[in-house]
């Protein structure tokens, strides 16, 4: 199995990997757009204007912004469950279309008919934003099947969580996606609770890089809240999908600050455990520190780059508030009707 990398704050820095200022600054923007469309959608829904489900990213940023700067954006196809709003924003999709489709609006990236679930891009190569648990997973092997087939040199980068890791259709696709040794990357953010319940709980083994050695997929544990070592896992799994050695395994040990969905109060788990991950292992505010420290940007570079990001958030709330809803023929297309 390749070689792991425990989520601990015991690395010495000689073996963490280095960003340039472009990708530490390109990271910082990202995620901080990721974190603050996030909190200004939470605000939103709590004032009626979301409704259905909306499962907020806040506190995984680290893990799409660090996986997509290490694909080729255009090329590669992603496809996730339904917390996906941080991989539409980092994959280059428009605010305001994914804003607008949480407020179910006509100009939402599906029309205002998918809401927060179901969104994706053929343009971008995103694939959704799917309400299924664990559904996402043998579609992404279809799209590695696809690329395959078709020669395009593409990797399909398939996101689940830990919850769904359990589910019986993920291990169908492994066998299959090692059998054909299909260009895939199967990553699991691994938060911790799925949807309220502990790991140890409801995992028989815990360490879910290892879920596929049955199969012969190779699998790495990578620190999910350090944009840098998932930067770097995920150079070294698409290359070996890329290369056609078939699948691989992230698991991304990672955190979520807010609940299961924005109805679930959290109660599982204690206060102190949310804010000593927000304290010691925030993934923007490492980012932030490092911009810092090593004079690349000051307080003030920063301040004018949190005021832009501020403002396209802002921009695509009020578009989402004043965008007519789908108009009622809607209601008639984009459905195919059998006999």
């Amino acid at each position: 199995m390749a070689r792991k990398a425990v989520a601990t704050q015991a690395k010495t820095q000689s073996n963490i990997p280095q960003f340039t200022k472009e990708q530490d600054l390109e990271a910082y923007r990202e995620m901080l757009l990721i974190r603050r469309f996030e909190e200004k959608a939470g605000q939103m829904y709590g004032m009626g204007l979301i409704g259905g489900f909306c499962h907020l990213y806040i506190g995984q940023e680290a893990v799409v912004t660090g996986i997509t700067m290490a694909s080729e954006k255009g090329k590669d196809a992603q496809i996730t469950g339904y917390r996906d709003h941080g991989h539409m924003l980092v994959m280059g999709l428009d605010p305001k279309g994914v804003m607008a489709e949480l407020t179910g609006r006509s100009g939402g990236l599906s029309k205002g008919k998918g809401g927060s679930m179901h969104m994706f891009s053929n343009e971008h190569r995103f694939y959704g934003g799917n309400g299924i648990v664990g559904a996402q997973v043998s579609l992404g092997a279809g799209l590695a099947f696809a690329a395959k087939y078709k020669g395009d040199g593409s990797v399909s980068l398939a996101y689940f969580g830990d919850g769904a890791a359990n589910q019986g259709q993920v291990y169908e696709t492994f066998n299959m996606a090692k059998l054909w040794n299909l260009p895939v990357v199967f990553v699991i953010e691994n938060n911790k609770y799925a949807m309220g319940t502990a790991i140890e709980r409801a995992s028989a083994t815990t360490d879910f890089s290892m879920r596929g050695a049955s199969f012969n997929i190779p699998g790495e544990q990578v620190d999910g809240m350090d944009v840098r070592m998932v930067h770097d896992a995920a150079k070294r799994a698409i290359e070996h999908a890329r290369s056609g050695k078939g699948p691989f395994i992230l698991e991304m040990l990672t955190y979520r600050y807010r609940g299961h969905s924005m109805s679930d109060p959290a109660k599982y788990r204690t206060k102190e455990e949310v804010t000593q991950y927000r304290q010691e292992r925030d993934p923007i505010e490492q980012v932030k520190a490092r911009l810092l420290e090593s004079g690349f940007q000051t307080e003030e570079d920063l301040k004018t780059i949190e005021n832009g990001i501020r403002a396209i958030v802002t921009e695509a709330a009020d578009f989402a508030t004043n965008d007519p809803e789908p108009a009622a023929a809607e209601l008639w297309t984009d459905i195919t009707i059998s006999a």
